[in-house]
C-alpha cells in the first residue's frame, strides 16, 4: 500500500501526466482523421453489429432501446480491452526509461489505462448524445453510472497489473490474450440481450445466464449499465438473484482481482529493469 501511494508524489504525478499526454497523442500521430478516430472506431463496429445482430438477426428486438444499448456494450467492452491490452504491453514498451530513471513503476500502469479513460470518456458523450436522439430521456438513475464505471475501471486496472508482470517473462501472452478477450466478447451480453440465453438456451437457460451474471464481471458491468442508463427493463443480476450476497460476488469478484494484480505486479516490479 505504502509503494502505490508513492504514485501521489509530486515527481510521480508529473510523470503521469506527461505520459498520458505523450500516449494520447501518439496514439493517431500522422493519422488523417487524427482523433476523430477515437470516435469513428467504436461507431463503425457499432454499425457493422447492429447490420448484422439486431437488423438481420432481430437480436434484442423486445428489448427498449437496444441498438442503444449495443453502442453502450461495445464502448465498455472497448474500454475494458484497451487498458488491459496496453497495460499488458507498458511496463516492455517503458524498458529504457525504466532503467533510466528511478519512479513508482506503477505510473506506467496507470498512465496507460488513463489514456484509455480519456476514450472512453469521449465516446461515451457520443452514448448520450445517441440515447437521447433515440427518446431516452436522461434520469437521476444515470449518476449510478459513476459506480459502475469505477468497478469496470478497477476490474481492467487489476488485470492489467497481473498481465503486465508476465508479460515481461511471457511474450507469447499478447495472442494468447487476444483469443481470450474475443472469447470473453462473445461470452459477454453485448450483441445479444441477456433475455435471450434465458429463453433460447433451452431448460437451463436461466441458470445459464445467472450464472453469466454471477462469474463473469463484465456481464454484470454490462448489464447495470443498461439499467441504470437506458431502460430499467434490462435485468441485472440483482433482480434475478435473491441471495444479495451471491448477487454482490461480481463486484466484490472484481475488487478482489484489483487487489490481486496489484499485489502481483508489486511482487515482480523490483525486477522489471533487469527484465525488459
Amino acid at each position: 500500500m505504502n509503494n502505490i501511494l508513492e504514485i501521489f508524489t509530486r515527481k510521480n504525478r508529473l510523470l503521469l501526466k506527461a505520459m498520458v499526454s505523450t500516449d494520447f497523442k501518439l496514439r493517431y500521430q500522422q493519422s488523417f482523421l487524427g482523433y476523430i478516430w477515437s470516435i469513428l472506431k467504436p461507431l463503425l463496429l457499432f454499425t457493422i453489429m447492429y447490420m448484422v445482430f439486431v437488423r438481420f438477426l432481430k437480436f434484442g428486438a423486445d428489448v427498449p432501446h437496444f441498438s442503444v444499448g449495443l453502442l453502450l456494450g461495445i464502448i465498455l467492452w472497448n474500454f475494458f480491452n484497451e487498458t488491459t491490452t496496453g497495460g499488458m504491453m507498458s511496463i516492455v514498451g517503458h524498458g529504457d526509461l525504466l532503467r533510466k530513471i528511478h519512479f513508482s513503476k506503477y505510473v506506467v500502469v496507470i498512465a496507460s489505462s488513463m489514456s484509455a479513460m480519456i476514450n472512453f470518456g469521449i465516446n461515451f458523450v457520443v452514448v448520450i448524445i445517441f440515447a437521447v436522439i433515440n427518446g431516452v430521456h436522461p434520469t437521476w438513475s444515470w449518476i449510478l453510472i459513476l459506480p459502475i464505471v469505477l468497478e469496470l475501471y478497477l476490474l481492467a486496472l487489476g488485470i492489467a497489473f497481473f498481465l503486465s508482470a508476465v508479460y515481461v517473462n511471457l511474450r507469447d501472452l499478447n495472442p494468447i490474450w487476444e483469443v481470450l478477450m474475443q472469447a470473453g466478447f462473445y461470452a459477454t451480453p453485448i450483441i445479444y440481450p441477456i433475455s435471450l440465453i434465458a429463453s433460447k438456451a433451452g431448460a437451463y437457460g436461466p441458470l445459464i445466464a445467472k450464472l453469466d451474471l454471477i462469474l463473469n464481471p463484465m456481464a454484470q458491468i454490462v448489464q447495470d449499465a443498461r439499467h441504470v442508463m437506458i431502460a430499467p427493463e434490462n435485468p441485472t443480476i440483482w433482480e434475478w438473484v435473491s441471495n444479495p450476497f451471491i448477487a454482490a460476488w461480481p463486484v466484490v469478484f472484481s475488487g478482489l482481482i484489483f487487489i490481486g494484480g496489484l499485489w502481483y505486479f508489486t511482487v515482480k516490479s523490483d525486477y522489471f529493469a533487469e527484465l525488459v
